[in-house]
């Protein structure tokens, strides 16, 4: 018995005696081999050294946003504010740097990421105080994007909902009445794309497709200034498709709603060389357009 006892004793020092000379192995191992190891060690250390940065106060990292903006480095400025969420979640340093970083980057003159992160706060804070200010930012970072009415009007279209949503739904903010008449300048920039493309067609003789564009501009954009001409362009192509009675009750409207228009003028010539003249037809969808929406 004393003598299993010993010879136990004898291989636990020697088990003990192989541990530490691995482990020595082990670190005799050169640095270079060091990644091989770490490949077959779900558990080894990180690839690079971890540093333990001092926690940075919050106002401190807001007050270093603001000297960014204020030196108009508006990208820098709106990283910084980035980092307040990421240091201080679900605090109010998190929802200031959050609406600080959507001015940021407007200012920046990046619209795309400012119309993202106001979306982002506008999400997250329905209910704050700051929601129509951030409403406002987003539909300024697609109104900013508008092109001329050549190319496609998606951010007009986008400027145009928000901007919209944000009357609708904040009716006393501060930013209505600038947000009103960005309604009306990016109404009067679609309807100015559906009479360019509408003149396209009528210039090649496409009546159909015209009088489709045209349509279209009397039923969501009449209060624009290109109802008048949209109602002309209307005479014009009904008499290119025959079509009299429309023709007539075009030129018809375009008299009763704008008596002193120059198109009015032109349209009651181009009527008389056919030996006709306006007169509406109340069945006409034209007639029933007007009455039904009215201008003012």
């Amino acid at each position: 018995m004393m003598s299993d006892f010993h010879a136990s004793q004898s291989l636990i020092r020697r088990a003990r005696s192989g541990l530490m000379m691995a482990a020595l192995a082990l670190v005799a191992v050169p640095l270079a081999g060091c990644s091989s190891l770490d490949s077959l060690n779900p558990f080894g250390g990180e690839k690079y050294e971890t540093k333990l940065l001092p926690d940075v106060p919050a106002e401190q990292i807001y007050d270093q946003g603001l000297a960014r903006l204020q030196k108009k480095d508006g990208e820098g400025a709106a990283k910084k504010f980035g980092e307040l969420e990421k240091q201080y979640p679900y605090s109010q340093w998190a929802r200031r740097g959050l609406l600080m970083q959507v001015y940021s980057q407007y200012e920046g003159g990046q619209y795309d990421d400012a119309a993202a992160t106001a979306t982002r706060y506008i999400g997250l804070y329905p209910s704050s105080q700051e929601t129509p200010y951030a409403a406002y930012l987003m539909g300024m970072s697609y109104y900013k994007q508008i092109p001329d009415i050549s190319r496609d009007q998606e951010n007009a279209e986008r400027a145009l909902q928000v901007f919209t949503s944000l009357v609708q739904k904040y009716p006393k903010s501060e930013y209505v009445e600038d947000a009103k008449f960005k309604i009306q300048v990016t109404r009067d920039q679609l309807a100015g794309k559906e009479m360019s493309v509408g003149r396209f067609y009528l210039a090649r003789k496409n009546y159909t497709a015209a009088v489709n564009r045209f349509r279209e501009v009397l039923a969501k954009y009449q209060n624009t200034r290109h109802a008048e001409e949209a109602l002309y362009r209307l005479t014009e192509a009904y008499l290119g498709l025959g079509v009299t009675n429309e023709a007539q009750t075009a030129a018809a409207v375009l008299g009763h709603n704008f008596p002193d228009s120059p198109w009015y003028q032109d349209s009651y010539k181009l009527l008389a060389g056919g030996g006709l003249k306006p007169e509406e037809s109340k069945g006409s969808w034209i007639s029933k357009a007007f009455a039904k929406v009215g201008l003012g």
